[in-house]
């Protein structure tokens, strides 16, 4: 891909050696993007639209959408980058199911196909983190999606 009349390169890799050796093999004149992951591309390419520069409260817990924290009862939650974006959907107001396709789309930015194995295994991840918080579950809906419930 050109910028100008520079080309684009794009490097994926979580190994932070590869991305350093991608570097120096460069011309310090091209235009380079480093990524960890497709998620971080992902998030450079196609940014999430309607982010709020103010955290969204739902009871006790808070979702920074712009910080890339959450918190609940004012512990902060350990998320990964694609468990904070689950529950950044689930928990935004109001609080209500979220297909499998909607949630697919807005976490990974891509067409959903029917396969919701990828999705159902990232939430298995997200709902473990949030039983071990304590008073956060995600509900199943079956054949239609999930739903986050409080426990206040």
């Amino acid at each position: 891909m050109l910028v100008g009349d520079r080309a684009l390169i794009v490097c994926v890799s979580s190994d932070v050696a590869v991305r350093e050796r991608l570097m120096r093999q460069l011309d310090p004149g091209g235009v380079v993007l480093l990524c960890a992951d497709l998620d971080e591309l992902r998030e450079i390419l196609f940014p999430a639209v309607g982010r709020s520069s103010a955290p969204e409260p739902a009871g006790e817990l808070v979702v920074d959408q712009v910080g890339f924290h959450a918190s609940w009862r004012g512990e902060p939650l350990p998320l990964t980058r694609l468990e904070f974006r689950m529950l950044g959907c689930l928990a935004r107001p109001p609080v209500e199911v979220w297909t499998y396709q909607q949630l697919f789309t807005a976490v990974w930015g891509g067409v959903y196909l029917g396969d919701s194995a990828i999705l159902h295994s990232a939430m298995k991840r997200l709902r473990g983190k949030l039983r071990a918080a304590g008073g956060l579950e995600v509900e199943t809906v079956r054949g239609i999606g999930y739903r986050l419930q409080l426990r206040l």
